[in-house]
């Protein structure tokens, strides 16, 4: 049976959170984790995995299918063989976690990708060792930040100290750099990786950059891991 799930008619559908992105339901594949689709018109990206099912392969199918299936951590992974073997496409990932796929075709970088005129892929270590984010320039720029960035539960975007956080001080810096590397004008949105219940119906962080550079880093240091 190819497929993780056959119970179709009672599976919740991707929903559009801002123009041409759409999210996926909560996947248990990934750790209750939410992937994402860009449609351009070169083309498509899938960010993580979601659910491996009729309903999300038919979904993807009718809107071109996926050119580059991003992988943001080792746990958004879930059926990344069988999504490839279906949809033809090319999975990217951090080198340093590439030997999670043996057997795939894979293409990895260090610490910049760029996927096309409009998206690019970004390292940012911490949360594990090859952690990385999908910057869009849609929308005025969204970063699709998998587990680096996460909701807390009032919404606001912060990096939240696991107990399986591979360096918390690395994932801090990851945090710095990449305020360093935006302003509010080239960074309006997040769209986590996890937590988006958080959001309240909402679909992404909006005032990105203006959120994160209220954080106090310094302060963050002294996080206690969460389970």
């Amino acid at each position: 049976m190819p497929f993780s799930d056959r119970r179709s008619a009672t599976l919740k559908t991707p929903h559009l959170v801002l123009d041409s992105i759409f999210a996926f339901p909560p996947n248990r594949d990934i750790l209750g984790g939410t992937a994402y689709f860009i449609v351009e018109n070169a083309a498509n990206f899938l960010i993580d995995c979601p659910a491996w099912n009729e309903p999300n392969e038919q979904f993807l199918r009718e809107r071109g299918g996926v050119s580059v299936l991003f992988i943001t951590h080792r746990g958004g992974i879930g059926k990344a063989r069988e999504i490839q073997e279906a949809l033809g496409c090319k999975i990217v990932i951090q080198e340093q976690e590439a030997y999670l796929l043996p057997g795939l075709e894979v293409a990895t970088f260090e610490s910049e990708l760029t996927l096309s005129s409009s998206c690019q892929g970004i390292w940012t270590p911490g949360h594990s060792p090859g952690s990385a984010c999908l910057y869009s320039k849609a929308a005025g720029g969204v970063l699709f930040s998998g587990r680096h960035l996460l909701p807390n539960q009032q919404g606001e975007p912060i990096p939240l100290r696991m107990s399986k956080t591979f360096h918390w001080r690395r994932q801090l810096r990851s945090v710095q750099i990449l305020m360093e590397r935006f302003n509010f004008e080239t960074f309006r949105y997040i769209c986590p990786g996890a937590n988006t219940g958080f959001l309240r119906g909402k679909g992404v962080i909006d005032q990105a950059y203006d959120r994160l550079v209220q954080l106090d880093l310094n302060a963050q240091l002294q996080a206690k891991p969460v389970l």
